[in-house]
């Protein structure tokens, strides 16, 4: 009995890499900028006061080439302390390359603004707990945060947006 090997390739996918089939993937992750300012030194380090924090976020999409999308996320963190002074700054803007092949449109945007950042998240926060640890202060933990939520609400309200202009010019 001879044995029957086939060679069939699965579903969607075809030789010599013309595959159809839906395909995304991290091709690198790097720091694009990074600063780190604490300018009432030495005297800030006699401060008893909690700090206030304030944490402020920013993704951007780019194209860099044919299937491959740089994604960007920008942290900036300011804590003050009393009479509003500046206990530490720091800005980080780090980034990652993703591939996508074969991703409708309107499935990327979803990809690129909501899972890819979640993605890059746990080494941004990385970086700014070493960054402030580093400064001589207390490791900042960023919390959590849902980007596909965020994503759904920017969503949500750009369409209220286009419906309230479209009823504006009615």
């Amino acid at each position: 009995m001879a044995d029957d090997t086939s060679t069939a390739t699965p579903e969607g996918l075809q030789p010599n890499g013309a595959d159809t089939a839906p395909q995304i993937g991290l091709i690198a992750q790097y720091v694009k900028d990074l600063s780190f300012e604490n300018p009432n030194a030495p005297g800030i380090y006699q401060q008893q006061a909690q700090p206030q924090i304030d944490v402020q976020f920013h993704i951007s999409v780019s194209p860099v080439a044919d299937d491959v999308h740089e994604v960007a996320m920008k942290i900036d963190v300011r804590a003050t302390g009393e009479a509003d002074t500046t206990i530490f700054a720091v800005e980080l803007l780090y980034a990652g390359l993703f591939g996508a092949r074969n991703i409708a449109a309107d499935q990327l945007s979803p990809f690129l603004y909501a899972e890819a950042p979640r993605l890059l998240f746990p080494f941004a926060r990385r970086i700014i707990s070493d960054a402030t640890r580093d400064g001589n202060f207390m490791p900042l933990l960023l919390d959590p945060i849902d980007f596909g939520a965020m994503y759904m609400q920017q969503a949500q309200q750009a369409t209220q947006l286009a419906e309230g202009e479209t009823a504006g010019q009615a």
